[in-house]
């Protein structure tokens, strides 16, 4: 799409900011207003319309992107997606160590078991961990907690856990990650950990590297979309 304005600015609305190409706020393909609770997001949001060339690529807007997923799907099926995000603490990656090699498991138990540790405690939802395929149950209590930490989160926060969680294929390394307890870099490892184990045994092909760039890109989104978020210091 060839590029249509020539300045891209934030401005100030009610109970947010809104970003203007030309004095026309940017709008969502849903045609709603591209509206976002802080203004440091919103600056991130002009700044990547600012950097587009002689022609607008859509790929380079990613904060667009989250935003506007917030806004048309997040928003009006939040039930859903809330529902959709729990499934995961079901059968979460973490509960589910290697039987062997020994390496792998003890990198399994220093990565993973930390963050069970902390969503325990922090969501008071212990989870039951087990070695092998076999699927092991959860309480009740324990998917009822999860269930309600997911609900609380805003629209914003919430479009942010649904990238995390299927980028990373587990609820509680994507809580980790929205709740700053780890970083993105510690994101990916935690979620890949057993197939860059793997690489290192056997090596890297072309799909895999596709596959976990794009994935670790979702991962760093959705930490940098909530640390733009986080109100600006008075």
């Amino acid at each position: 799409m060839k590029r249509f304005y020539q300045n891209a600015t934030v401005i100030e609305a009610e109970g947010g900011f809104t970003v203007s190409l030309d004095g026309k706020p940017v709008r969502t393909p849903a045609k709603q207003a591209l509206a976002v609770p802080s203004r440091a997001l919103a600056e991130a949001i002009a700044e990547e319309w600012r950097r587009q060339g002689d022609t607008v690529n859509p790929r380079s807007l990613p904060l667009t992107r989250l935003c506007s997923i917030a806004i048309d799907l997040v928003e009006p099926r939040r039930d859903e997606v809330v529902a959709e995000i729990a499934k995961y603490a079901g059968t979460d990656l973490v509960c589910y160590r290697a039987e062997e090699p020994a390496e792998l498991t003890a990198r399994q138990h220093a990565i993973w078991q930390p963050l069970v540790d902390w969503a325990a405690l922090r969501f008071d939802a212990p989870l039951a961990v087990t070695a092998g395929v076999l699927p092991v149950a959860q309480a009740e209590d324990t998917l009822r907690a999860f269930e309600r930490a997911i609900t609380a989160y805003d629209t914003p926060h919430l479009a942010a856990l649904h990238l995390a969680t299927a980028a990373c294929g587990s609820l509680v390394v994507a809580l980790a990650l929205v709740e700053g307890q780890i970083d993105a870099e510690g994101a990916f490892a935690a979620a890949e950990l057993d197939e860059s184990f793997e690489i290192e045994r056997w090596g890297e092909d072309s799909e895999q590297t596709r596959r976990r760039t794009a994935l670790k890109a979702d991962i760093e989104l959705a930490r940098r979309f909530v640390e733009l978020l986080a109100p600006s210091p008075q």
